[in-house]
């Protein structure tokens, strides 16, 4: 695991501060860390969080492998830039171990990982105040438990690193089957639930025992335990549905009533500001074009646009249904018509430089895995009560499902629209066991009106696209080579 034990050796020696003149070992690492305040491991945990902005925001994986991979959203394919094309592959199902979208996914978790890693094991060491100490722990604890939950869910069986590396021997560990990884996640979960306050009393941002329990949720939900996944949702509870969809994404509205855990973001030059709306246009696009779109002077941009919503996901929505309107807008790119994501178009003051949060979990998403938890087991007149406020919220009338199966598919289909283009949907198709069917149709009619999926007169896909939909991303091969099998 050549990057691992990179970001590993990195982190102990930031960590450290020991004279640099020492003779470093040569067969082990430098294993003191010198947290010494209660200040030092609020910078730590800070530090642990910052790495999120870049999962969600950049090339890291999220939008690609959760929303792009699946029916909802494309690309623009622009045949003069082939230099940027690593997502299409995961889109059309011919990426490989060497594509650098599940590596830079792959590797920011474990970055998150080490980074918790090395907050975790001296703290209990170092006297400070109990309360602010149980604080940091959770917020460890969960952003460990969010880390591992992401890598299970796209890899499947992975690596397990619970301690910082003291030799470089213990940077190599063995595949830890899904099973594994989901008990730890579990209980740092758990851990997470103990030591956190509830949203009223928490820094707002920071991670929540409603957020803990919403992973528990996620996970139980996964391992289609009902029972389990309804005690952890019964907890979430301080949270509302905010009564306009569209102000839910409002800059202006972040972490509201409705928000269970969203990764900050702030437009300037800090540091901290969100693109994933530029890197979600349509391109090419002139600056005129794209002016129009945001009303601030833009440049053009000549490279390919992700995450266009698909002709697919534009007619999942009823009638009537404002969540359509809030969450896809139309827009021309370089004289060409194109729907692009409006959920995450919001009023900024510099091109490339936005200031809209990603929702990791909403409160909305908690009365859907409620609906979906109760359904599965039996109680489907109760499950329509979550269902139906979703539903309502959106303007539309109550489901008319009645039946176990009837529910299940509206709920699949509720989670679709309700969630658009915030990574759920390649997660829902698996989890519902409908991915290779519903992919394999979608790659059918792609093939047969390339133009109807924004490719330009003469190109499609390749032939071998949607001919092998895997459900797991296989380990990025530079670090599989190193990783250790048994």
């Amino acid at each position: 695991m050549k990057k691992i034990l990179s970001i590993l050796l990195i982190s102990v020696s930031l960590s450290s501060c020991g004279d640099f003149l020492d003779i470093p070992s040569e067969t082990s690492l430098s294993s003191d860390i010198y947290y010494q305040s209660q200040s030092d491991f609020e910078q730590a945990i800070n530090g642990c969080y910052s790495l999120l902005r870049g999962l969600y925001s950049g090339q890291d994986g999220a939008w690609a492998m959760g929303e792009l991979r699946s029916d909802n959203t494309t690309y623009a394919f622009n045949p003069n830039d082939r230099g940027t094309i690593s997502a299409e592959f995961v889109k059309d199902f011919i990426d490989d171990a060497n594509n650098s979208v599940p590596f830079n996914k792959y590797v920011t978790n474990y970055s998150i990982i080490s980074n918790v890693n090395y907050l975790l094991d001296p703290i209990d060491d170092v006297d400070f105040d109990q309360t602010a100490k149980n604080n940091i722990k959770g917020q460890a604890y969960f952003l460990r438990a969010l880390a591992y939950l992401d890598l299970v869910q796209y890899f499947g069986s992975v690596p397990m690193h619970l301690k910082p590396v003291r030799a470089l021997g213990d940077a190599a560990q063995p595949l830890a089957s899904e099973e594994e990884v989901y008990a730890q996640i579990i209980s740092d979960a758990n851990q997470a639930v103990e030591l956190l306050p509830a949203k009223s009393s928490q820094e707002a941002g920071r991670a929540t025992s409603g957020a803990a329990n919403m992973i528990l949720a996620n996970v139980y939900i996964n391992q289609k335990k009902w029972a389990e996944a309804e005690t952890a949702l019964r907890k979430i509870t301080g949270y509302e549905l905010l009564e306009d969809y569209s102000s839910v994404f409002e800059p202006t509205n972040k972490n509201n009533a409705e928000s269970i855990f969203e990764v900050q973001y702030k437009q300037g030059n800090e540091g901290f500001a969100s693109y994933f709306f530029y890197t979600f246009l349509p391109q090419p696009i002139t600056a005129e074009e794209a002016s129009a779109v945001t009303g601030i002077p833009e440049i053009s941009r000549i490279v390919e646009g992700y995450n266009i919503p698909t002709p697919d996901i534009i007619a999942a929505y009823e009638e009537g249904d404002v969540r359509k309107d809030a969450s896809v807008g139309m827009l021309t790119a370089h004289g060409v018509k194109y729907p692009y994501i409006k959920k995450y178009c919001h009023s900024h003051e510099q091109t490339g430089n936005t200031d809209d949060n990603w929702p990791v979990y909403r409160y909305s998403e908690a009365l859907l895995y409620m609906a979906e938890a109760l359904n599965e087991q039996g109680n489907t007149s109760e499950a329509a009560k979550y269902l139906n406020r979703v539903r309502n919220r959106a303007g539309l009338s109550n489901t008319v499902a009645t039946s176990q199966s009837e529910m299940r598919i509206a709920i699949m289909n509720e989670r679709r629209v309700e969630l658009a283009f915030e990574n759920k949907r390649w997660l829902d198709l698996i989890h519902y066991g409908v991915a290779e069917q519903v992919m394999k149709a979608y790659g059918q009619r792609v093939k047969a009106n390339p133009q109807d999926y924004y490719f330009p007169e003469g190109y499609s896909v390749a032939p071998q696209s949607y001919t092998n939909i895997r459900l797991l991303f296989p380990l990025p091969a530079s670090e599989a080579t190193l990783t250790i099998y048994f």
